[in-house]
């Protein structure tokens, strides 16, 4: 099959679709990924593509295509920019640079922004090849919920904007069950939506990791690990609240491990609230050292803000920490929160509710390392069962070829005539 992968983000950026391009690559399939100049999550092109932007012209056998466009940056309007000029680019540049190229399918990687689907949605008129769209957050209810958007007249236009790539959809994916009545709303009753989740790297073996060396150990600790992106949806003001609760328990450390928007003033606010001994920034690192990290974690956090929109997602970093094997802390509403539950893998609270978080934390350092064990191995258990890597590639693997042969098919039987 060849594939042609649409994505804002890529390697060297640290992004599951990088997993995902590896994987079809290795089981035979002729990749192409178009995408951006890495910039994120600093705002800023990496250095060692900005020397050598030749060294990232291929990724595990797959050709990577890139397209200028305007970093990230600081602030709204640079974000904005960012999210613009891709599109622009990647729809007229990216034409251009795959002009005479064909190909048997589309799949495009939303995890953010919808934007990336103007592309998609040109490449798959011109190349005549089906589309499938994998949704992993739901524009412009998260506009909304973030803050980001507060104009009805300007999410009302991005609502359209998505219905116009949506109905251009020959699959879409949701991330997760709730999703599905949302893209639903947006994409009409007749869409094929199919519910796709995310899976855990291949990287997640703690029990062989070697322990990471930033990290300073402490005899009798409890350690609490964040890790992944530090953003506005993850709700820092309500695990700092939290942290500073329990100020006074010497032995609990909350150590995080990821970079992001809201960074700095997560520094600035542990410096404020003399949070120095007991929340520990780590900075980012990449996913395949995440292992030698959870290795130190009693306890891992998964957090989203108390609004509706989060509720109906499953964070992409909970299903790695299912297949770490370590018991998980959710200050989560919803879907997400039920995956925790059902599985009996660690405690839960409402979204944005600190006090119970504080409390959770507390009531899991006091459990025995036995019953922890058996929450690790209850979340390693579901992970096998439900976000299996390979079956759920073999899933996708199959929508995309049934979607590929009747187009090929059908453009062999019109170039014939």
């Amino acid at each position: 099959m060849r594939l042609l992968v649409v994505s804002q983000y890529f390697w060297p950026e640290n992004f599951r679709i990088n997993d995902l391009v590896a994987e079809f690559v290795r089981r035979g399939h002729q990749v192409t990924v178009l995408t951006g100049v890495p910039n994120y999550p600093d705002g800023k092109v990496f250095p060692a593509y900005r020397n050598a932007p030749e060294m990232f012209a291929r990724y595990e056998g797959a050709e990577v295509v890139r397209v200028p466009m305007s970093a990230r940056g600081k602030g709204g309007i640079r974000l904005m920019l960012n999210f613009a000029t891709f599109a622009i680019s990647a729809s007229v540049l990216g034409l251009w640079k795959l002009r005479g190229r064909d190909f048997d399918a589309v799949l495009a990687y939303e995890p953010s922004p919808i934007t990336v689907g103007v592309p998609a949605v040109a490449l798959r008129a011109v190349k005549r090849a089906p589309l499938a769209f994998w949704v992993l957050d739901l524009w412009p209810e998260t506009l909304e919920a973030i803050g980001v958007v507060r104009s009805p007249f300007i999410l009302r236009s991005v609502g359209r904007l998505v219905s116009f790539i949506y109905k251009r959809c020959d699959l879409i994916l949701a991330q997760s069950k709730s999703f599905v009545p949302q893209i639903r709303k947006y994409a009409g009753e007749s869409a094929r939506v199919e519910y796709f989740p995310s899976w855990a790297e291949m990287l997640f073996d703690v029990e062989q990791a070697v322990a990471a060396p930033e990290v300073q150990v402490q005899a009798e600790s409890f350690d609490v690990m964040f890790a992944g992106n530090i953003g506005d949806a993850q709700d820092f003001p309500a695990i700092l609240a939290a942290a500073e609760i329990l100020k006074e328990h010497r032995t609990i450390r909350w150590l995080i491990v990821g970079d992001g928007r809201m960074a700095q003033w997560v520094t600035d606010e542990i410096q404020r609230r003399g949070l120095q001994k007991c929340v520990h920034m780590l900075g980012r690192h990449p996913v395949e050292r995440m292992s030698s990290f959870f290795k130190h974690a009693d306890a891992l956090l998964v957090s989203l803000k108390n609004e509706p929109i989060f509720s109906m997602t499953i964070p992409g970093k909970l299903q790695s920490y299912l297949a770490a094997g370590v018991p998980v802390l959710a200050m989560l509403n919803g879907e997400g929160a039920d995956v925790v539950k059902k599985a009996a893998a660690g405690l839960t609270c409402n979204a944005g509710d600190h006090k119970e978080l504080a409390k959770s934390v507390l009531d899991l350092s006091r459990k025995s390392a036995e019953e922890r064990k058996a929450m690790g191995a209850n979340g390693l258990a579901l992970s096998a069962s439900e976000f299996e890597r390979g079956s759920l590639i073999n899933r996708l693997e199959g929508w995309l070829q049934s979607l590929s042969f009747p187009a090929s098919a059908t453009k062999k039987q019109s170039e014939a005539r």
